[in-house]
């Protein structure tokens, strides 16, 4: 094998492998960046299970919710972006904030949409994405939300839905940021992308086919 060979499949595995922003650059171009909106009337939560792309991709897919945020959430550091993220330096997990009409989809629906798309027995490990940042946490903002958590993740418990100890946190949401605008809408905008393709739509279309009751109407089809 030669040097240039070998830089190549390397170059290949880690395109395929990380949750690292490589975009699609002819696609991104056609679609149009996540556009501000009026929020202010939805309720509004915060889930980390893994890579920011693939979770922001399966809320958006439920019906009630309006819009999924790429960010960080539940750092030591008083600020957070994607370089200190990536590398765990601020013990910030990779986060989605949720809103959501809570009378057409409520936060133990959400809570389903939470466990139902990821393998909550892998600590600090999602798929092929692993370290503190790609923890499983619920970063809950009231004792309403840890009440119903903490309920829930019992009844996954007692009903032993998994082979293995649930590892998801629940820690307090004390600030969510806001990832990158190249962050936003990654899934959709760079579908060609080596992680998206390998991973992400993948894991989307295992949620898909688990929950189907539970789909937009955009995403049913």
């Amino acid at each position: 094998m030669t040097q240039l060979t070998y830089i190549l499949i390397l170059a290949f595995t880690a395109t395929f492998t990380n949750c690292s922003p490589k975009t699609d650059n002819s696609v991104t171009s056609k679609i149009e960046q996540k556009q501000d909106k009026d929020l202010s009337k939805y309720t509004k939560t915060v889930f980390a299970s893994g890579c920011f792309w693939c979770v922001e991709a399966i809320f958006e897919s439920v019906e009630g919710v309006e819009e999924a945020i790429s960010g960080y959430a539940g750092g030591t550091a008083a600020q957070a972006n994607y370089s200190d993220v990536s590398i765990g330096i601020t013990d910030h997990a990779e986060a989605v904030e949720v809103y959501y009409d809570p009378t057409v989809v409520s936060y133990e629906t959400l809570l389903i949409v939470f466990f139902g798309s990821q393998d909550p027995t892998t600590l600090n490990q999602q798929g092929p994405d692993r370290g503190r940042q790609y923890r499983s946490s619920i970063f809950y903002k009231d004792d309403v939300e840890k009440t119903v958590a903490e309920a829930y993740i019992a009844r996954l418990t007692k009903e032993e839905i998994y082979n293995q100890p649930i590892t998801t946190t629940l820690e307090p949401l004390t600030k969510f940021y806001k990832a990158e605008e190249y962050h936003q809408n990654y899934e959709a905008r760079n579908p060609n992308q080596g992680y998206v393709k390998g991973v992400s739509v993948p894991r989307l279309n295992r949620f898909k086919k688990k929950h189907p009751e539970l789909l937009n109407k955009k995403s049913a089809h």
